[in-house]
């Protein structure tokens, strides 16, 4: 509270204590009325009953002599002084006391300066009292469950992270072992897949909020990717290209299953077997606007249009859920595949580039 708290109108001496008193007779919350040597001049009845005073009239004695002397509190004199020199007030002082029959209780304690015009420099102060016990218990009890429900939440995204990793090898083992190329093609496309959600909940796990960073996502990712599906790292490489904003888990899922499809696309169908060649995944937010692209520098999109395959309906499907639009081009050299979300925003993101 503020310093010297004048009564507007300039009523005399008497009606301003009188009104003063009316006050902390009639106050719900716990008040006491001091005097210029902090001594108790008036009690409210919800002090009285907080923290049992006995009913007898005023003068009460000092503050400092309640209870047990609790209240005895040095920081407290100090703050209860300078206030009555009108050095400064207490806004909200908070304390924990040791109080006769009720335990330890956290207090928190307001003063303010009360001034009567005409009253000879008449010093007194309004000392209010909250016991705030139970709500400090309770919000370190909510605390508490929040912390739980985080650990437990980072705890199952982490095992599920390690469930999905094993399905993947499962599935690169098994793609190694099969004699048939088609039959192995599949079981790569699934350990790909499978991995993008595997690196998503390895993200997830130690993400805040749930948010997921897009450019360590999608480096993760490539480099999965990357290692499970090219065997000559000098003839081919994917380059990630992306800024340092964070997505929702919901759309960073969708963005890594997309990245996932038009890399292995352009990795099966870019590139002839003698061919050298790059796949760059660039990913750009402003805002809530974003821009996906995945160019790669290969021979190109085909003059006759193929029939659309498992791969381009994966990626239709989540670009209707993400209400992204999809446009491929002729980048010459290569085929380019770029999802816009439109939205409005104004950053200006910073850009970092990472050769896998």
């Amino acid at each position: 509270m503020s310093a010297d708290l004048p009564f507007d109108g300039a009523p005399p001496p008497e009606a301003g204590l009188a009104m003063t008193l009316a006050v902390v007779a009639a106050a719900a919350t716990p008040l006491l009325l001091l005097d210029g040597e902090c001594s108790i001049f008036a009690a409210s009845q919800s002090f009285r009953d907080a923290f049992g005073l006995a009913p007898v009239p005023a003068p009460l004695g000092s503050i400092f002599d309640l209870g047990g002397g609790e209240w005895n509190l040095l920081r407290l004199r100090s703050l209860l002084e300078a206030t009555l020199a009108g050095d400064e007030s207490i806004p909200a002082y908070e304390r924990d006391l040791a109080l006769p029959g009720r335990g330890r209780r956290r207090l928190v304690l307001n003063a303010r300066k009360l001034v009567y015009p005409g009253d000879g420099g008449r010093q007194q102060l309004l000392l209010a009292v909250a016991d705030v016990t139970d709500l400090r218990l309770a919000d370190e009890a909510h605390e508490r469950l929040l912390r739980e429900k985080v650990l437990l939440l980072k705890e199952i995204q982490h095992r599920i992270a390690n469930s999905l990793q094993i399905v993947a090898s499962v599935l690169m083992q098994s793609a190694r072992r099969v004699s048939n190329d088609e039959s192995r093609v599949h079981l790569c496309d699934a350990h790909s897949r499978v991995m993008a959600i595997a690196e998503l909940q390895t993200h997830l796990s130690g993400a805040p909020e749930g948010q997921v960073d897009v450019r360590s996502y999608l480096d993760k990712l490539c480099q999965s990717v990357s290692a499970s599906m090219i065997d000559d790292h000098k003839r081919l490489t994917i380059v990630v290209i992306a800024d340092s904003g964070s997505v929702s888990a919901d759309v960073s899922v969708s963005l890594g299953l997309v990245v996932t499809e038009l890399v292995i696309n352009a990795l099966k169908h870019a590139f002839a077997p003698d061919m050298r060649g790059r796949i760059t995944v660039n990913y750009r937010s402003n805002g809530d606007e974003w821009r996906l692209e995945v160019w790669d520098d290969g021979r190109g999109m085909p003059k006759v249009a193929a029939a659309p395959g498992l791969g381009t309906s994966i990626v239709t499907a989540l670009a209707r859920h993400l209400k992204a639009d999809v446009t491929v081009s002729d980048a010459k050299p290569g085929t380019s595949v770029v999802m816009r979300h439109r939205g409005s925003g104004d950053a200006k993101p910073a850009l970092a580039e990472a050769a896998l």
